[in-house]
């Protein structure tokens, strides 16, 4: 049995487990070091002691804007993405009790794709840029409430959300091609570009802005969370001991929808990390929520840092979106997953 200790203070009561705790401490030096070892890659490469000096020395060298202002920024959005993507995945496969559900593939990054190609094709010329995270989430509501409205029948099963979402990613999908072949022809190919998925031009304004979004949502994170576990369980026993199933599922479906749309307005569709890192994170640590929340999200984040890394240094000249990166990692991943339900099933 996995070793815990439990922390205390006045009404406050939490349960710490060791291997947690080791793993998020290994994880978290690994994503430094992912992050020093980007930042020294590139089209003009730097040693580790010129990346320490561009950060941390009060004069700037010759490396300075391209360590701070063209990888820094882009190697931060990577990781947001891919934490945001990783807690998504890990809230949907909680409330709908499947291994194979994620953003990508129950229609909710597609909704919300389909309304940033509208957006970056009709409307950009009108509104602002920063309203492209409002209208990605509004795409991903409306397409997770469609999801929810057709799945409705004295309730929502987890089955039902499930193939309801595959079929809506399946329109949507329908739908962003239908906008690109009607939009103009220079929104087209950048949108074709964006749909890959890719940080790509990444400023330190875009960060912050994805900070300010994270922020925001995470409060609701934490005090939603509470329930994240007890969904694993059948609906009847979540009712015994005092919940209700319908609501909670609600809640945790539209936090679960506005993690994946902002991380889908500012790098595209990356597909796959909601599907690979909360299964790998369940591999190594105990089934709690904050520490699954905790190994997903730095999983997620070195998994897209890694994929942006390979398409800048690995073909250079080229800068290789890193979505396809991702895709290439994911896909025998999910066949995996799919062979071992088949097994399961049997």
């Amino acid at each position: 049995m996995a070793k815990t200790y439990t922390l205390r203070f006045q009404s406050f009561s939490r349960i710490i487990h060791v291997r947690t705790v080791i793993v998020v401490a290994i994880l978290l030096c690994l994503t430094f070091a992912h992050i020093l070892l980007s930042l020294s890659l590139g089209k003009v490469p730097t040693s580790l002691s010129q990346v320490l000096q561009e950060l941390f020395s009060p004069e700037k060298g010759a490396y300075g804007f391209i360590i701070e202002t063209l990888r820094f920024p882009r190697i931060i959005m990577a990781a947001f993405v891919g934490a945001s993507l990783s807690l998504s995945g890990l809230i949907l496969q909680s409330i709908v009790r499947n291994p194979l559900a994620s953003p990508d593939i129950l229609g909710i990054t597609t909704g919300a794709s389909a309304s940033t190609i509208f957006f970056m094709s009709f409307l950009a010329p009108f509104l602002s840029m920063q309203l492209l995270p409002v209208f990605a989430m509004l795409g991903a509501w409306l397409s997770a409430f469609l999801i929810y409205m057709l799945a409705w029948k004295q309730g929502v099963t987890p089955n039902r959300l499930i193939m309801i979402g595959i079929g809506m990613s399946a329109v949507m999908s329908a739908v962003t091609t239908l906008l690109l072949v009607l939009s103009p022809l220079t929104s087209s190919l950048s949108a074709y570009v964006w749909l890959t998925g890719s940080v790509y031009g990444t400023i330190w304004q875009d960060v912050r802005y994805f900070a300010i979004w994270l922020i925001i949502l995470l409060p609701f994170l934490l005090y939603v969370g509470r329930w994240l576990n007890v969904h694993e369980l059948d609906d009847s026993i979540m009712q015994g001991l005092g919940l209700q199933p319908e609501r909670e599922r609600m809640w945790l479906l539209l936090l679960a929808v506005a993690f994946a749309a902002i991380a889908v307005a500012y790098a595209g569709a990356i597909a796959f990390v909601g599907l690979i890192a909360p299964h790998i994170a369940r591999r190594l640590v105990a089934r709690s929520f904050a520490g699954l929340a905790w190994t997903s999200t730095l999983i997620g984040a070195n998994l897209v840092m890694l994929a942006d890394l390979i398409g800048r240094t690995a073909f250079l000249p080229l800068d290789l979106p890193a979505g396809i990166f991702v895709a290439v990692m994911g896909t025998p991943f999910f066949v995996y997953l799919l062979i071992k339900q088949q097994h399961r099933v049997r």
